[in-house]
């Protein structure tokens, strides 16, 4: 994903916030608010057969602290009109192997509870559930809403 591609990206977010389960966002930010807050070395773009950017994944710091520079969050959005067909499951792929290639043993996720196909994705690739924030947050229509916490240990980064 580059500058470039943020215009698609921004639309693509903007559906999933649209969605009411995919973040408690309100709006998209805008692209430097965005390229500031999401590491360089893992952003990755899915394009379909005529190149149109159908959905887009990235990952943010967990900490500044050196101690947690192999932790990471991701972040993981199809677009509407691309949805169950497979786009998904192929950034989780791309993602995964992207974070290992730089260094990354945990990476974490926040779902709302009532995203069962982001829930299915994130297990589907070996997340594993540690917990849920009761009421966490609000939505935008002011209803609180649970979130579950996931992780995912590499197999080969950070194996001792």
């Amino acid at each position: 994903m580059g500058a470039g591609d943020w215009p698609a990206v921004r639309v693509i977010y903007e559906e999933g916030i649209a969605t009411g389960m995919a973040t408690f966002e309100l709006a998209a930010p805008e692209w430097e608010a965005w390229n500031h807050s999401h590491r360089p070395d893992c952003r990755l773009v899915a394009r379909d057969e005529h190149g149109a950017v159908v959905g887009w994944a990235a990952l943010s710091r967990y900490s500044a602290r050196a101690v947690y520079s192999g932790v990471a969050e991701l972040s993981v959005y199809v677009a509407a009109n691309a949805r169950g067909r497979g786009v998904g499951n192929a950034l989780m792929a791309a993602l995964v192997a992207a974070s290992e290639a730089a260094g990354v043993w945990t990476l974490q996720a926040g779902i709302m509870a009532d995203n069962a196909a982001s829930l299915a994705l994130h297990e589907r690739w070996g997340f594993r559930r540690v917990g849920v924030r009761e009421r966490i947050g609000r939505d935008s229509t002011g209803r609180w809403r649970d979130v579950v916490l996931l992780e995912r240990r590499s197999s080969i980064v950070g194996v001792e």
